[in-house]
Order: C-alpha cells, then structure tokens, then sequence
C-alpha cells in the first residue's frame, strides 16, 4: 500500500500547493510593495519552499544545444537512435564538416539505480568535444505497461550487447556507478563468444565489482537484510492510472528516501539557506539550489525482478567476484576478456562504492595484457565527484580520453586467441 499512501497524499496536497503558488506570485509581484521588503520576501519564500518540498518533480530536459569543437561553437541535437521499452539510446549529434576526422564513439551506461540520465549532464558535456556521445536513458517502470514483459538483471545486459552490436566495433563503453557489473558481465559475453562487437575499451567508474571490499553502509545494509527483506519491505505495484498499472516495482520516492537520509542534515541546512537566500534577494544562489533539487529529487522507479535479482547477485551473493554469476544460464567469466582494455576509476571519499570495489575488476579479468589495463583513484572526491564536477573535468576525463585514444582498435594490433587463464 505504500505506493496508494504516496499517491493519496499527494492529491490531497494538491490544494494547498495551488495556494501556495498564488501566495508566492501575490508576494513577488514587482508591483507589490511587499516583495520589496524582507516580509514579502519571507512569505513568498516559505510558501515556495512549501511547494518545492511536496511537489513530484519531473523528468529533467538534457537541455545540451551546443559544444566547443576545435575552438568552435557546434550545434548539438538529441536524437533517439536505438528503442526498447525500457531504454532509449540518445546520440548527441553534432553538426560537423562531413571531411574531418570522425571522433571516438563512446557509450554512456547510466545507472538504473533511481534517478534518471540527466544526472550524468555534466559526463555528457564534458565528453562532446572530444567524442561521438551516446548515453542510455532508461524508462520509468511505472510508465512501461505490463504487456511489455519483465525487465531483470539478464535484460539489462542483453539491452547492453544490443547496444554495442548497433554501434559497432571500436565503440568505448564507460559504466558509472551500478552499471559497471553489468557492463562486465556484457562484456564478458561478448568476448567469450568471440563477438566483433565487443567494445574497445571499457571503463567501469565508482562501480561494486566486490562489495566484499571496504564495504560501506549501502553493502552492509544489503547483506545483513538479505533479499526476502528487501521484497517484503520495499516492493509495491504501481497504482492506477499510470500506463504500468500493475507492474511490482521498487518505487522511486523509496529510494529517494534512502538517499536524502543517508545525508538529511545536509539536506536540511540546504533547505533553510535557500529560504534565506531567498529572503535576502540572493537570486543566483537561489537558482542554484533549485537546478541542483530539480535534478535530484527527480526519480523513476526500478521493476521489482530488476531490483532484486541485483541485491541477491551483487551484493547479498557476490555472484561476480566468486566466479558464480550467470546470464541466461551462462557463466559470467571475465576471464574470457583479453581484447578489451579496462580502466577502473575510484574516488577517495566515495561513501557509495568503497575504495578497492571498482579495482576488483582488473584481479577478474587477468587476461587483459598490462599495456591495455590502468587504474585511477581520484583524491578528494566522492561518489558524484567522480563522474561530475571540477576535479572530473580537470583530472579524470583526460585520464579517461587519453585511455581511449592509446587503445582504440584502429592502432592496436588483434590479440593472439590464446586459452583463458581460469580464476582460482
């Protein structure tokens, strides 16, 4: 019923979130004296932070027009390229000359981990003046109908081969953050199968490879829970009237609950500066939190197969890293990479996936040669800092594009078939 309750009690807020927006037009208007004062001011900042904290925020735009390419202003337009019912592959296609020298084509796994892909917007702008950028943009499941099927771990790494079969070869896969086992395990496949299409390089960034290492709150919590806790707790069905009326699911507003307690004061004293910013005029600082907030508390929510099956094999089982994980009943062997390059990427403070769990990941695929392999671990940041922000720009995507340039399959000799060392 925590699904009904949520959509319950957002109706019968929905009055009060009208008159709180008159109240804030009335208190703001500039041919009202009062919003020239410090108590027009408060009262259309109260009743704005009222409305901002009950609302359902909605699926945030990419909203990216341009780049800089060559020292020059390019247009950029967002176009669906590739379509399943719980994913759509967005290219960012830039208007360049047909003559100059194609870029690398690099695959953004998003997360399917509660907020939608516009999270990885800063990832995205970074990459476009050096890259062809196609990102996945997983679906709400509350907007896919059951007459769609399921969605679980196996469908997530089957919508990740499809993906880099339709691009081709010589595509560079980044996994951020959950990803990063199923952009392995996908991987892994493809090499086994000795598929074409298996991307040139893989970089698997703040990922849980191992949550067995350094495990953090998130770990712990999975693996004193256990699986049955997590059904029984936290899974709901989707309410009518939304188009996946039926369909179980892991909602968004939970999760979302989940991570604004892992931090709440932090989100509190957030809160009471932006009323105080508001109070005092501070209209710059005041957007800020509002494009931060727009952002963050947008959230989709997870089918309940999906969600599950990824406690039971990630962190309850540590399927992965005990060489037991299978996809459509094949095993998962990273051993079976030795054409892909990989590169892992850790954040010092990360409290999300612990230092050394994204690094698993080079002990499991031990037939990559050293040349194709490198690892980073970025000072001072921590989870989002390290697919987002100053020291992602300045330090880690270099570091990232330099990796994809030197292992490009265009100037990299074929490696030699040679039989797959087995893990202990």
């Amino acid at each position: 019923m925590f699904y009904q309750m949520y959509e319950l009690n957002h109706a019968a807020l929905q009055p009060y979130r009208a008159l709180a927006d008159a109240v804030k037009l009335f208190y703001s208007h500039p041919l009202n004296p009062a919003s020239q004062t410090s108590f027009g001011r408060s009262v259309a900042g109260a009743a704005e932070l009222f409305e901002r904290t009950t609302r359902r925020y909605a699926k945030p735009e990419f909203g990216i027009t341009e780049t800089r390419v060559d020292f020059v202003r390019v247009p950029v337009k967002e176009k669906t390229v590739w379509s399943k019912p719980f994913c759509n592959l967005i290219h960012f296609e830039r208007n360049l000359p047909a003559d100059r020298r194609p870029d690398p084509k690099i695959l953004i796994v998003a997360p399917m981990s509660g907020h939608y892909a516009t999270l990885l917007r800063g990832t995205v702008e970074t990459f476009l003046p050096s890259a062809e950028v196609f990102i996945t943009d997983w679906t709400d499941a509350r907007m896919v109908p059951l007459a769609d099927g399921p969605f679980d771990l196996d469908d997530y790494v089957d919508y990740v081969i499809d993906m880099l079969r339709w691009l081709g070869p010589d595509t560079h896969v980044i996994a951020v953050c959950q990803p990063s086992v199923p952009v392995l395990s996908a991987v892994s496949v493809m090499e086994a199968r000795g598929d074409e299409a298996a991307p040139a390089t893989m970089t698997l960034m703040g990922g849980p490879i191992d949550t067995r290492r350094n495990p953090t709150a998130v770990n712990l919590l999975a693996e004193e829970k256990g699986t049955d806790w997590f059904r029984d707790s936290v899974i709901t069905t989707v309410p009518w009237p939304h188009p996946g009326f039926g369909r179980p699911v892991y909602p968004g507003f939970l999760q979302l609950s989940g991570f604004m307690s892992m931090n709440l004061d932090r989100h509190l004293i957030a809160h009471k500066d932006f009323f105080m910013h508001l109070v005092k005029d501070d209209g710059d600082s005041a957007e800020k939190h509002r494009e931060f907030y727009d952002e963050y508390l947008a959230v989709m929510d997870l089918t309940a197969e999906f969600y599950l099956q990824t406690v039971e094999t990630v962190f309850v089982r540590h399927a992965l890293p005990k060489g037991e994980m299978t996809h459509r009943g094949e095993l998962v062997d990273p051993s079976a990479v030795r054409n892909v390059a990989l590169l892992t990427v850790e954040g010092e403070n990360d409290d999300i996936s612990g230092l050394g769990q994204t690094k698993a990941a080079h002990d499991l695929c031990v037939n990559i040669p050293d040349r194709m392999r490198a690892h980073h671990m970025q000072p001072k940041v921590g989870h989002y800092g390290v697919f987002n922000g100053s020291r992602f720009r300045a330090d880690i995507a270099p570091r990232i594009l330099d990796f994809i340039r030197s292992n490009a399959k265009s100037t990299q000799p074929a490696q030699k078939k040679r039989p797959a060392t087995k893990r202990a």
